[in-house]
């Protein structure tokens, strides 16, 4: 059992829903204490790690036998959320981020490791936008910050943990970046002059050796990222987008469900990488894009992966190997690995496209390591080394010794027993083994008056005696101690064999990288096949051009086709706003044209018959209603602060998703900030933008600008009923069908009866709507308040009496008027 005591057995008793019990007393007062299976402790390892909990786990060290006390422990390992490595703790499909953050002067340091896959990078920011956007493209299982700093970070969704201030110190960071990256200086990473980064790298590593205990080989690099090197995506378009987690909060229905078929998990990790950091190096994405396309034309992708199929998590092996803490089974499916790399580079090697070319020879066949493997792991060995069985025969002499006088000893004692019954004439006297008692001879209550006077009792039981004789205890101990050094032979052997493979490890990792990349690639080619995509054109050119497109998500969703429509944004049109019956498709269609150009912007190919993606800095969504009351916010003001981040950061080169602004407050409010909106996005950020809205005045803005232009989503009318068409016309929407819509959704027929009367009423009795788009700017000049100054002008005004007053009098009071509206 692992035992756990005190404040620590009450948090595991309820966490783990196990009995807690006490021993012993401390100032009188008995000592709570739980414990867990040691056989099962993995399955209760993981529970206390999702709860975001550390653990030290310690182990026993010194020998029962020769301790004259408490046999002495100490802490093996210290398991984190952030820092576990081991299989059965991770999502083979997702990185196990660690995280640190650094404050300063409202800029950030931040850092992230995976200590399973070896990743280590390092960034700066500039404000806590940047800040939630890489959190949240990270998705860290930890985050380090330093004590009383964390107004930045939400203690809801991450497992925090803090640290000291005297961590956060620049020298100190900056020579344990030095003494682990084997540099003097940190100049070759591109970081020398980036304090933050520094310091928030530095504080990451010495978090992570202080719970490894042992040196990181497999970390010799550091990337330095910057917050623009991709397409920047806030917080709020990646949850908008359901990249990889839905509204639902499940990984169904996601644009990584639709495009991720990787048959390895190494491949499956960064095909996740690429969709959470859209590029904006047109070089790189030319490279997969065209790599897909050879891959389609030669057919090559489906043997390459049916080759891949064998090959294991050669990443996260190659990090436990460097850890020391890879189990035998991680050892034989290395090996399985590298035996099918010949099988990978063989259907490679028809491939004569650059990029693939340069994968291929990056993929390592590891001759010398093969060899190793294959001489010194069984072919099926047990889950730990302490089982022992894991060492080849023929690898070490020493122990085939060893092994043999431990599993020879059946013969001697068959020999021993049928001589014993000889000389004793007993022929049911047998000679046998137990744990307890270790070897011994055993007879019948009717025969023990028989022995021989050299048997010793060793145990009585109810109708058999049990002896030992000089000749089996000299046996028992040469055997026992052959089990014993067998055991601690092998244990020597696998660490000795550990440190061999630890050598191989970088070249491993490349190995490891080449992989993966070919699966994503591989991937992407199968989807683009299988799917009906079409290769995207990637160039300079400014604006969006797509040619029946259609949202790979709710694609494979529906029984019926999908409805494809076609989009253009470019310098003369830069603004469609978009109108038409809720149900008929207008968030879908503008989700469809930001994940075409995000999937374009991966390298993956695209749902279209074509696609032209011109230069992207920053994609913003703006979608749904929703409060913050953690925050304290309302549905209003979290609608508010999105869009005043998008008009604030958005530029000509910004894709722009924006979907019933001002929906939250009046109608006259809303209709004022939405027309202000488009306004400011067709003459300050000149976004490419889409702009989704029930306000049907908003389409008279196409006749003040001309890059603005209206397009609608189709409907018909049968009877009472709606047919949704779903496809995109030019010009508005002529009516919203609200009232068919919410009769799809089952109102009481009285209450709709009642709702088309009070409509007919209303639409008499209002303004023509286009009336209402010529006034409105005009009308957007007003407030509905009424200041003071009005509220004097008019309190003069009404104290005034005509019938009493002298033309001169009239005069004056006309001049004090006069003053007065100055003033409003």
């Amino acid at each position: 059992f692992y035992e756990l005591f005190f404040d620590d057995a009450k948090i595991a008793s309820k966490l783990l829903d196990i009995t807690l019990t006490a021993r012993g007393k401390s100032g009188g007062e008995p000592i709570p204490m739980a414990g867990i299976p040691y056989h099962s402790a993995e399955q209760y390892l993981t529970r206390i790690l999702k709860a975001g909990k550390a653990v030290a786990i310690c182990e026993q060290v010194g020998d029962p036998k020769t301790s004259k006390g408490p046999v002495e422990r100490q802490v093996a390992r210290v398991l984190t959320p952030g820092t576990v490595t081991d299989e059965f703790l991770l999502d083979d499909r997702r990185d196990n981020c660690l995280v640190c953050v650094y404050s300063h002067n409202k800029h950030f340091g931040l850092a992230s490791i995976d200590l399973s896959s070896g990743i280590f990078t390092t960034q700066e920011l500039q404000d806590t936008t940047e800040l939630s956007s890489e959190i949240q493209r990270l998705q860290p299982s930890e985050i380090l910050f330093e004590e009383d700093h964390t107004n930045n970070l939400d203690k809801s969704a991450y497992s925090l943990t803090p640290r000291a201030p005297w961590h956060f110190d620049l020298e100190t960071c900056t020579e344990q970046l030095k003494k682990q990256l084997g540099t003097n200086d940190l100049s070759g990473f591109g970081c020398e002059e980036m304090p933050l980064a520094i310091i928030a790298a530095g504080v990451l590593l010495g978090y992570v050796s202080e719970t490894q205990r042992r040196a990181l080989p497999h970390i010799q690099s550091l990337k330095v990222e910057f917050h623009d090197d991709g397409i920047i995506l806030d917080a709020a378009t990646r949850k908008n987008l359901e990249l990889e987690t839905s509204m639902q909060g499940n990984n169904q229905h996601t644009l990584a469900a639709v495009l991720d078929s990787t048959v390895t998990s190494m491949g499956g990790r960064l095909l996740r990488r690429w969709i959470n950091k859209p590029l904006r190096d047109q070089h790189t994405l030319r490279l997969r894009h065209q790599s897909i396309e050879q891959l389609i034309s030669q057919l090559q992708h489906e043997p390459i992966r049916q080759a891949l199929r064998s090959v294991g998590d050669i990443e996260r092996i190659s990090s436990r190997i460097a850890l020391r803490s890879a189990r035998p089974r991680d050892l034989t499916t290395l090996r399985s690995s590298i035996q099918t790399i010949p099988l990978i580079k063989e259907a490679l090697d028809s491939l004569d496209y650059v990029h693939l070319h340069a994968l291929n020879k990056q993929a390592n066949l590891h001759p010398e390591l093969l060899t190793l493997l294959e001489d010194a792991v069984i072919e099926n060995p047990p889950v730990l080394i302490r089982d022992g069985g894991v060492i080849a025969k023929g690898y070490d002499t020493e122990l085939d010794e060893l092994r043999s006088l431990r599993d020879n000893s059946e013969q001697f004692l068959l020999d021993l027993e049928a001589r014993e019954k000889e000389r004793t004439n007993i022929s049911t006297l047998k000679v046998a083994y137990n744990r307890v008692h270790g070897y011994y001879i055993e007879v019948s209550k009717l025969h023990a008056a028989e022995v021989p006077a050299d048997y010793i009792r060793r145990q009585t039981l109810k109708a058999a005696e049990r002896y030992i004789i000089p000749e089996l205890k000299t046996f028992e101990d040469k055997v026992l101690s052959a089990k014993e050094r067998a055991l601690s032979r092998e244990k020597f052997l696998y660490e000795q064999l550990l440190e061999r493979i630890a050598k191989n490890v970088q070249a491993l990792v490349k190995t490891a990288q080449a992989i993966s990349e070919i699966d994503a690639l591989c991937s992407l080619a199968e989807r683009a096949l299988s799917l009906n995509y079409v290769q995207p054109i990637i160039d300079k050119q400014p604006g969006i051009d797509i040619k029946a497109g259609r949202h790979p998500v709710v694609e494979k969703t529906l029984d019926d086709p999908f409805v494809p429509n076609d989009t253009t944004l470019d310098p003369t049109q830069r603004i469609l706003i978009i109108t038409g019956p809720n149900m008929g498709g207008k968030s879908t269609y503008m989700r469809q044209t930001i994940i075409i150009t995000l999937m374009a912007c991966i390298g993956s190919y695209v749902p279209a018959d074509y696609a032209r993606i011109g230069p992207i800095d920053r994609i913003f969504t703006r979608i749904g209603a929703h409060d913050d009351l953690s925050s304290g916010r309302s549905t209003f003001m979290v609608e508010m602060t999105e869009a005043a981040n998008i008009l604030n950061n958005a530029t000509p080169q910004s894709l722009v998703l924006m979907d019933e602004i001002g929906r939250g407050t009046s109608t006259f409010d809303g209709l004022s900030l939405a027309w202000s909106f488009v306004e400011y996005l067709a003459n300050t950020t000149q976004s490419l933008s889409l702009f989704a809205t029930h306000y049907f005045e908003l389409t008279a803005l196409e006749q003040e600008n001309p890059i603005i232009k209206n397009v609608h989503i189709n409907a018909a009318e049968h009877g009472d009923k709606i047919i949704f068409l779903h496809s995109v016309k030019e010009g508005p929407a002529n009516q919203s069908y609200g009232l068919q819509v919410a009769q799809l959704a089952g109102v009481p027929k009285h209450v709709i009866r009642q709702a088309r009367e009070k409509l007919r009423k209303l639409e008499a009795a209002s303004q023509t709507k286009a009336d209402i788009g010529q006034t409105l700017p005009l009308a957007l000049s007003f407030t509905e308040e009424k200041d003071e100054s009005a509220e004097k002008v008019k309190k003069a005004v009404m104290s005034l009496d005509p019938d009493d007053m002298t033309p001169k009098i009239a005069l004056e009071h006309i001049y004090q008027l006069k003053q007065l509206l100055k003033k409003t």
